[in-house]
């Protein structure tokens, strides 16, 4: 097994702190959106657009890791050499694994969507902005909580995350 990677916990909060305004915009878009019955007026819903984005999004993380995103990138790049060092790292593992939770849920709702279920589009993103509102307010991670829960009961293994 390789060596953990360990990460400035404030790199997922940060990227938590965007994506929940996006999804909040996401939830908005697709309350106001009229209900499109026909399959091509559903593609072009902005609300699902913004959806299909954001699941990108966290199919990268989850896939390529946490320290790859987008958003890790830019905290490193830009933020964390504006501040203090961390006072301690945490292991990537949970919060990539995080990534692929909200991937799951933005891609459930994707589907659904596309199969004409009413309010897919607003419901997962606001599952998926809970989850992302209390990582980047309070720094509670469900996805990270969900990782150590399913390693104590051994449904998964504890494995480093993607250099």
């Amino acid at each position: 097994m390789s060596a953990q990677i360990r990460i400035d916990p404030r790199g997922p909060r940060f990227g938590a702190a965007i994506t929940a305004v996006l999804l909040l915009v996401t939830v908005f878009l697709g309350l106001v959106a009229p209900a499109a019955t026909a399959f091509a007026e559903r593609l072009a819903q902005p609300g699902f657009l913004l959806l299909v984005a954001l699941s990108a999004l966290f199919a990268w993380g989850a896939f390529a890791g946490i320290q790859r995103h987008p958003y890790g990138r830019v905290f490193a790049a830009v933020i964390r050499p504006r501040l203090a060092p961390p006072a301690e790292t945490e292991d990537a593992a949970p919060p990539t694994f995080a990534q692929g939770v909200g991937f799951a849920v933005t891609f459930l709702g994707i589907v659904l969507h596309l199969l004409g279920v009413p309010l897919a589009v607003p419901v997962a993103a606001g599952a998926a902005f809970i989850a992302a509102f209390l990582n980047a307010v309070f720094g509670y991670c469900l996805g990270c909580q969900l990782y150590v829960l399913l390693l104590r009961v051994g449904v998964i293994r504890q494995r480093a995350a993607q250099s």
